[in-house]
C-alpha cells in the first residue's frame, strides 16, 4: 500500500510538473531594429514590456544593428543567409529597416505581404509605405514612425515665412546670411534641404521620387545647380544638424532646415526659444521613415503581426512614438490625435498640420538619382 501511495505521489508530482512546465512555457518574438540606440530602447523599455503583458508567455527580444544603410544590410544579410541555406523557419520574427534596404528586401523574396491583414493597416496613408526610393513596397511594410524634415524660424527675425523655396530664395536675395544649412557633409538636414531644391527645380520631381530611372535626366540639373551655388553664396553654413539649432537659437541665422523630431525634443528641453516655429516648404521637403517589416519564413508570424499590430495602434502611437521622442506617427496623424492631449497636439501639428505633411512631405530620391545629386553637387556646388 505504501508503494502505491509513493508511486501515485510520483505520478501527481510529474504531472504537477508538467503542467507546470506548460504554464512557464515561454516563446520569445525576436525582433532586430536598425536606427539610432534610442530605437533598441523604445522596445527594450516600452514597447516590449507592453506586449509582454497583454500576451503572458511572450518575451520580446530586441537586437540593434545600427543606423543608416549599414545596420540595415546586417538584417538584410543574415535573412539572405538563412534563405539561402534553404531553412524552413528563420530565427528573426520582426525587423526594423531603413527605406533603402527595404526595398532591396523586397525585391529579393524575403519579405512578407502582411499589412492588410492586420487592423492597423487602413491607418497608413504616407507615400512612404507604398514606395521606398522607388521600390513598391506596399503591403509589406507599416511605419514605426515618419520623420521629416521642414524650415525653422524665428518670428521675431521674420513676420511672413518663406513658404516655398521660390519665396525662400527672393527672401534671402534681399536678406543675405538669413539663411543657415549645414551642406551636402554635414548633416541629412542639409541633405534633406538639397534634395527638396531638386524637386523644386530639377524637373520632373516624381520621376526621381518615384522611377523609373533615366540617366539623361540627372544630365538636364545644371542650371538647377549653377543657381544653388549661388544661393550658397548668400547664405552661412551651420556646423552640422545641431548646429543649425545653435545658431538658430542664438540669432545667428532667422531660419534654416531641421528634422522636426529634434527641433521639438530640443524644445521640450528648454534648449530653443519657445517662440521659434516651423513651416515645410513647397512643392516639398523630404523625410524619412523606419518600417516594421516581418521576415518572409518568421517562426512566429501570427505573433509577429500582433506585435506590429499594437505598434502601430493609435494609443501606442500616441504615447510611444508622438509624446516620447517627438517623431510623427507612422499612421494617419487624425487617427492618433484623439489618443493626443491638444498640448501634445498643438506642439507637434499646428505648425505643421497633418494635410502639411500630406501635402509636402515627400521621400528622398530614388537610389539612383539620389546617388546622381551627391556626385553633381560636389562637382558643380562645392567647387
Amino acid at each position: 500500500m505504501k508503494t502505491l501511495h509513493r508511486n501515485l505521489a510520483i505520478s501527481v508530482a510529474l504531472a504537477f510538473a508538467a503542467v507546470s512546465g506548460v504554464a512557464h512555457a515561454q516563446v520569445t518574438l525576436n525582433v532586430i531594429s536598425g536606427g539610432s540606440q534610442n530605437m533598441v530602447d523604445y522596445v527594450t523599455d516600452y514597447l516590449g514590456p507592453l506586449f509582454e503583458k497583454q500576451n503572458p508567455g511572450v518575451k520580446v527580444s530586441v537586437v540593434g544593428t545600427g543606423p543608416d544603410d549599414a545596420g540595415s544590410q546586417k538584417m538584410m544579410e543574415k535573412l539572405q543567409a538563412q534563405k539561402n541555406a534553404g531553412l524552413a523557419v528563420w530565427d528573426t520574427d520582426v525587423i526594423v529597416p531603413n527605406q533603402q534596404k527595404t526595398g532591396e528586401m523586397v525585391r529579393d523574396g524575403l519579405l512578407l505581404k502582411y499589412s492588410d491583414s492586420i487592423p492597423t493597416g487602413k491607418y497608413v496613408v504616407s507615400q512612404s509605405a507604398k514606395k521606398a526610393l522607388g521600390v513598391n513596397v506596399e503591403g509589406y511594410v507599416m511605419p514605426m514612425f515618419e520623420s521629416q524634415t521642414a524650415l525653422a524660424y524665428n518670428p521675431s527675425l521674420i513676420k511672413t515665412p518663406p513658404s516655398s523655396y521660390d519665396e525662400l530664395r527672393a527672401y534671402v536675395a534681399k536678406n543675405p546670411k538669413s539663411f543657415g544649412y549645414n551642406g551636402l557633409k554635414g548633416g541629412m538636414s542639409g541633405v534633406a534641404f538639397v534634395v527638396g531644391w531638386m524637386y523644386a527645380y530639377g524637373g520632373n520631381a516624381e520621376t526621381i521620387q518615384q522611377g523609373p530611372y533615366d540617366a539623361k535626366m540627372s544630365a538636364g540639373w545644371d542650371k538647377a545647380f549653377t543657381d544653388l551655388k549661388a544661393f550658397n553664396q548668400q547664405v552661412i553654413f551651420t556646423p552640422g544638424n545641431a548646429g543649425t539649432l545653435d545658431m538658430l537659437n542664438r540669432g545667428e541665422i532667422a531660419m534654416g532646415p531641421v528634422w522636426v523630431d529634434m527641433f521639438q525634443t530640443w524644445k521640450a528641453e528648454g534648449r530653443l526659444a519657445p517662440n521659434l516655429k516651423l513651416k515645410i516648404l513647397s512643392p516639398g521637403m523630404p523625410g524619412q521613415p523606419y518600417y516594421y517589416a516581418i521576415p518572409a519564413k518568421a517562426k512566429n508570424i501570427e505573433l509577429a503581426k500582433k506585435f506590429i499590430a499594437l505598434a502601430t495602434s493609435p494609443e501606442v502611437q500616441a504615447e510611444g512614438i508622438v509624446k516620447r521622442f517627438n517623431w510623427y506617427p507612422g499612421i494617419d496623424a487624425n487617427v492618433v490625435k484623439p489618443a493626443l492631449d491638444p498640448k501634445t497636439w498643438s506642439l507637434l501639428f499646428v505648425d505643421v498640420t497633418p494635410e502639411d505633411l500630406a501635402k509636402n512631405g515627400k521621400p528622398f530620391p530614388l537610389a539612383p538619382y539620389f546617388k546622381d545629386m551627391r556626385e553633381q553637387y560636389e562637382a558643380k556646388v562645392q567647387n
